[in-house]
């Protein structure tokens, strides 16, 4: 006896590992039925759910394995806070278009102006593309490449920063590299460089003062902007740190008007 082919169908989507297809294969059926949809439209309809499905849990994985220190979207960024940057070009650049040009964006400015928050927010589009992404500061990167090349497995930790799609380097001269350090980091960059992987990267350092940041060697720091810089977008952000005009909200230090009107009375009552 035959087997009929509704069950060849469900086993058969079972057996290629298309599970949410295999499930709504008869309510589909039904409505594929009751609106009488070409075949094409019926099989299309099926395999939405399915797609959709393998997306969410490839960027669930993506998600999991990218060290994101917590989710933040671009468009929760508070821009009236930060009027200097280009919101046109923001939006651009959120299209996703730089990850296959392998375009770097480097994001300038003072702590506690958002640029972290920006960052998060392009890694969090390229995971939702459904690209593999990785977060890191720039001494944590120094220092689990220092660990791995004392460990012989230097060319392992350099693959996990070479291979995503997207590799989000925060903290950029915070805290400063030893000579060791600095030419790891270089070597990361030359790395994604050359297979034309993109960077987003803040700093607090203008690129003049770049020298620094590369245990003070202005060769190799001028080597590693050559090569960041070469496919980039730079944003520098001016504003006032987000945390200063909570605290002064709060009352708890003067604004900058406060401050003038007190030193203005000190200086008058002396």
């Amino acid at each position: 006896m035959s087997i009929p082919y509704e069950e060849k169908a469900s086993s058969g989507l079972a057996r290629l590992g298309l599970k949410v297809a295999s499930d709504q294969l008869d309510s589909v059926a039904q409505q594929a039925a009751a609106a009488s949809w070409s075949y094409t439209h019926f099989l299309g309809y099926l395999l939405e759910g399915e797609l959709a499905e393998r997306h969410r849990k490839t960027v669930e994985l993506s998600l999991k394995l990218s060290h994101l220190p917590y989710v933040k979207r671009l468009e929760d960024f508070d821009f009236p806070a930060q009027p200097g940057i280009d919101r046109r070009l923001i939006e651009e650049l959120a299209t996703g278009r730089f990850l296959y040009e392998g375009r770097n964006i480097v994001f300038l400015g003072p702590p506690g102006v958002g640029k972290t928050h920006l960052a998060i927010g392009f890694a969090m589009i390229t995971a939702e593309l459904g690209h593999r992404i990785y977060f890191t500061t720039a001494i944590e990167m120094a220092r689990k490449l220092t660990k791995a090349m004392a460990e012989n497995r230097l060319h392992v930790e350099m693959n996990n920063l070479t291979r995503p799609k997207l590799l989000v380097v925060d903290e950029v001269g915070y805290l400063g590299l030893d000579p060791p350090q600095a030419s790891l980091l270089f070597q990361a960059i030359c790395s994604r460089y050359e297979r034309n992987q993109a960077i987003v990267l803040t700093s607090n350092k203008a690129f003049g003062e770049w020298g620094s940041v590369f245990a003070g060697d202005p060769v190799m720091a001028a080597a590693a902007l050559d090569r960041l810089l070469h496919r980039c977008t730079v944003i520098n952000i001016r504003g006032e740190s987000y945390r200063l005009k909570e605290k002064r909200s709060a009352g708890h230090i003067e604004t900058p008007k406060e401050e003038k009107s007190r030193k203005k009375k000190n200086s008058d009552s002396e």
